[in-house]
């Protein structure tokens, strides 16, 4: 059984320091000590839990899942215990976080930012991707997704409301013209993410449904990158409102047929499902939340 605090905080200050020498320095035991807690603690799990090398340590697979767990453990007890000792209750520990890279970068980052200054005791691993994260499987405390989701086993909150919108720069405009219904779209240029040749679903008033399409000669795998081209001029995107918000307010941007939108693709937090949510996940969600109702009203 795996209940040794010891063997489990020096199992993680290895990983950490790389080496026994150095979480023996770090935790202020002789290395002979350090040695014999990692042997006794895989000798208890009945697996080898770290690679040796004349260089450095580092996690088995088996390894790495556990440390998942003992930094999520031992995090609790710290925290535990401050509320006893010193009254106060503080988000400790690494929140682990898995966001689409266009949004991540443009309201995640900055929001993670911003909570590693004011809480000492946090740290974040912050992981951009397009694809669709394992909560679970990769360890996560968060999940970012835009628009629906199938993954019922994880708890859900909404983070904000979000539409896909047609955008394009005003220099663009002001050449190409503006459209006045989606008929006019047919002589414009498009800007792709993802999939050439998948037509843009539209919603329009009274909730009238059609769908646009978009040839496109610029097509990117990169949101980021489809933002810059719309920016530059070079034609109409079908963009996330709250990743334009900020471009159309400073009039870098254009809302093009404001009447139409790609339907709601609202943001959502998943993280796992449990009886206590973790301090530092609610601290995050709770701060996500009022940095996208302000981007919202930018």
């Amino acid at each position: 059984m795996l209940d040794d605090l010891n063997e489990l905080k020096t199992f993680r200050a290895i990983l950490a320091a790389g080496s026994l020498s150095g979480a023996a320095r770090d935790l202020g035991i002789s290395l002979q000590v350090a040695s014999k807690r990692l042997a006794m603690l895989e000798q208890r799990a009945g697996v080898r839990l770290v690679n040796r090398t004349t260089r450095t340590l580092s996690a088995t697979e088996e390894g790495a899942s556990l440390l998942i767990d003992v930094e999520r453990a031992l995090d609790a007890i710290t925290s535990g215990e401050d509320r006893l000792v010193k009254g106060r209750d503080e988000p400790i520990g690494t929140l682990r976080i898995s966001a689409p890279v266009s949004f991540g970068r443009r309201h995640v980052g900055p929001v993670l930012g911003a909570l590693v200054a004011l809480y000492p005791r946090l740290s974040v691993s912050l992981s951009l991707d397009d694809r669709v994260a394992d909560l679970v499987g990769e360890g996560l405390d968060v999940a970012i997704r835009i628009g629906a989701t199938q993954d019922s086993s994880a708890m859900m909150r909404k983070l904000a409301d979000n539409h896909r919108i047609l955008v394009a720069s005003p220099a663009y405009l002001n050449v190409a013209g503006r459209p006045a219904g989606l008929e006019d779209l047919q002589r414009h240029e498009f800007l792709r993410y993802g999939a050439a040749n998948t037509p843009w679903p539209m919603r329009g008033p009274g909730g009238m449904r059609q769908t646009i399409v978009a040839p496109a000669r610029l097509r990117a795998s990169n949101g980021d990158a489809v933002h810059d081209w719309a920016v530059s001029g070079l034609g109409i995107a079908l963009k996330s409102e709250l990743d334009v918000a900020e471009d159309i307010a400073c009039g870098r941007l254009e809302r093009v047929l404001p009447d139409w939108d790609g339907g709601e693709t609202p943001v959502v937090a998943l993280y796992p499902s449990g009886r206590n949510l973790p301090l530092k996940t609610r601290a995050f969600l709770n701060a996500a939340i009022s940095h996208l109702r302000y981007v919202r009203g930018a």
